[in-house]
């Protein structure tokens, strides 16, 4: 019997960091003050500065499905190139450029920016990378947290799908994904902590905001967290993904896993619970490896190939898909696995060419896809 609970709305905010880039060199390059002006009378709220100049976030309004999310992704992406190409920039989706030095990008002047400068001072002014936060409206609260809970085991499952950052100030790093190494740097990030109630979660907020940590639970910059200013859990574990197609399907499968997750909780069935250490030692995998490696099957403890894991997560999933309308997007991760994520497309085109320039005009021409 399911509980008294109002369903959830699992509607949809999608998020995602984008680098400007000057044509000619293919480095980063600050947007001009103009650009931005305009770009906020187009856009108003949807697009935001932030700490780097180099960096533009765009959002979405909230979707109601993943056939929304989809059009907003992609007229917002469409926006912010004619805008740029307006401009005489460019627009690159991956989790790190492959060659400028965070030390030569001028950084945003706003207050918000000043004080984290101020208490974290290299790490804040190193902390070049550009992420995909995704948001899935879960209302009530104790759902939330409970959800929370249990979808953190499959957090590096989806990552794995998302690897886009294989290069670090001109250096080939060895990782799929070295954005996620950059921003363990970050206090409070990472797989989140394990909390057995919304009161236990909330008490955890006040306590580090009255003792000085935190000002805001933004500061809380977790892979997944519960959104202190909206009832939504934020994936936020992916790197920014070149495609489209690939946005969307990342999109797809955490609003499927907390679907199927919060269909559990409502029959008062759960999914086993694992310690955060555990769930970490497969994100440094999926990190490291991408899809090419193995993560633990906590359950089995054993190690099992990655894409194996990920069948058995839509088999997990398969039941909701249809009610979400979702299972083209979600399915689209075996295009993923086919064509490999973005750290391998990478890779593979600096095999070619030896040039990183090169590489950012891939992904340069990756972004646009479908698109333009």
């Amino acid at each position: 019997m399911g509980s008294e609970n109002a369903r959830p709305t699992f509607t949809l905010g999608i998020e995602e960091e984008f680098q400007v880039i000057d044509p000619q060199t293919f480095e980063l390059r600050s947007h001009v003050a103009e650009l931005f002006a305009e770009g906020q009378l187009r856009l108003k709220d949807q697009m935001k500065r932030e700490l780097h100049q180099p960096i533009i976030e765009i959002g979405t309004v909230i979707c109601a499905d993943i056939a929304e999310a989809r059009r907003e992704v992609t007229k917002l992406r469409r926006e912010i190139i004619h805008l740029v190409h307006e401009n005489g920039l460019r627009i690159a989706a991956a989790g790190s450029h492959p060659f400028t030095h965070w030390s030569t990008v001028p950084l945003t002047e706003h207050p918000r920016y000043e004080k984290l400068l101020q208490d974290l001072q290299m790490v804040a002014r190193a902390n070049l990378i550009f992420g995909l936060h995704v948001h899935v409206a879960v209302e009530d609260n104790e759902a939330r947290i409970a959800i929370m809970n249990a979808a953190r085991y499959f957090l590096p499952h989806v990552f794995a799908l998302s690897v886009n950052s294989p290069f670090w100030l001109g250096e080939n790093t060895g990782w799929k994904s070295y954005r996620t190494k950059v921003f363990e740097r970050f206090p409070r990030t990472g797989i989140p902590d394990y909390f057995d109630s919304w009161r236990a979660y909330d008490e955890f907020v006040q306590t580090l905001i009255v003792t000085g940590c935190i000002d805001d639970g933004k500061k809380i910059w977790w892979d997944l967290r519960a959104h202190p200013h909206f009832p939504t859990l934020e994936y936020r574990i992916c790197d920014v993904p070149m495609r489209v197609d690939e946005t969307i399907c990342l999109a797809a499968l955490f609003q499927a896993i907390t679907y199927k997750l919060w269909k559990l909780y409502d029959t008062n069935q759960g999914w086993r619970l694992y310690r955060r250490s555990l769930i970490t030692e497969n994100k440094q995998r999926a990190a490291r490896w991408g899809l090419d490696g193995k993560l633990i099957d906590l359950g089995k403890r054993r190690e099992v190939a990655t894409e194996v894991l990920l069948d058995e997560l839509m088999e997990f999933v398969d039941d909701v898909l249809d009610e979400l309308g979702s299972r083209p997007e979600a399915m689209y991760y075996r295009e993923i696995i086919s064509h490999r994520p973005g750290a391998d497309r990478q890779l593979r085109v600096f095999a070619e060419t030896n040039s990183l320039p090169a590489v950012v005009e891939y992904i340069i021409k990756e972004t646009e896809t479908g698109v333009t």
